[in-house]
């Protein structure tokens, strides 16, 4: 099982780097770049095709025409979210559920029994995600700042401990129902959540989440395994860091996938298919 690429990003540099929204005014979005509100009473459902921007680090920019912006939950401000909301974006809050990372400020929290193996990035660790009597509280209250924020959906990262080497006996089970527990936190409290890579799942989990996150489909030739959300009328939002647009948004348009090319760090860069 291949890491998440996401996780290669500059860690250090986060908490200064992202305390500013971009300067100067900002343009008005296209009418396709505006996510609508759901009925009242009901969480957000982002639909095959939406657009979308996936920044974790520099300088957030919040003047990219994207109707849905997947950023980090702890360093994102009320300022930028005030702004996003402002301009109609829907925001999706970047948060690690499976892996221990000791740059949060919440580190200390975790006992340290729950922690396994390195992920392969510097400062972070697998969880023991049986362990859900410990691990339930904390999710929980990390959602919970989410949805103070002001967020419409969670992006759990980290979610196939069982297919790593994680120090632990995880099983497939137990990745099921640590990623329908995550899933119910964030339901709970009113906000969507996504599937974060774990492709060998979707056909278990796709009536859990409401939609996907995947790297790398295309290079892999995976993509058509994300098919099951598309059908539930659930987005798929993609990215690819070593093939250039050319080589997949084809296939993306066939698929109904969201899909960007994105440099491996997740800055403010991006590069979109184009329009049909």
């Amino acid at each position: 099982m291949k890491p998440s690429a996401a996780r290669r990003r500059l860690l250090l540099l986060v908490p200064l780097l992202l305390l500013a929204a971009c300067a100067g005014p900002e343009p008005e979005p296209e009418p396709d770049e505006i996510a609508p509100d759901p009925p009242v009473g009901q969480r957000w459902q982002p639909r095959p095709g939406v657009s979308w921007q996936w920044q974790l680090t520099g300088r957030l920019d919040t003047s990219v025409k994207a109707a849905v912006f997947d950023i980090d939950g702890f360093h994102t401000t009320a300022e930028q979210m005030a702004e996003l909301k402002k301009a109609g974006r829907k925001t999706v809050c970047y948060l690690s559920t499976g892996a221990w990372e000791e740059f949060r400020p919440d580190a200390r929290e975790f006992p340290a029994e729950l922690l396994g193996q390195g992920n392969g990035w510097e400062g972070e660790r697998w969880l023991d995600i049986r362990r859900t009597a410990e691990l339930e509280p904390l999710m929980a209250k990390r959602i919970d700042m989410c949805r103070e924020k002001g967020f419409d959906a969670v992006e759990p990262d980290n979610m196939d401990g069982y297919a790593n080497k994680t120090g632990f006996p995880l099983t497939a089970g137990d990745q099921l129902a640590y990623n329908r527990l995550i899933a119910k936190l964030a339901h709970d409290r009113g906000l969507s959540v996504g599937l974060k890579n774990d492709l060998d799942q979707i056909p278990q989990l796709v009536g859990d989440f409401d939609f996907a996150v995947n790297e790398q489909c295309a290079e892999y030739e995976e993509c058509e395994r994300l098919t099951p959300f598309i059908e539930a009328g659930k987005a798929v939002f993609h990215v690819e860091y070593e093939l250039p647009v050319r080589r997949f948004c084809k296939q993306s348009a066939e698929l109904k996938l969201s899909s960007l090319e994105k440099r491996y760090d997740l800055d403010a860069w991006r590069k979109t298919c184009p329009r049909p």
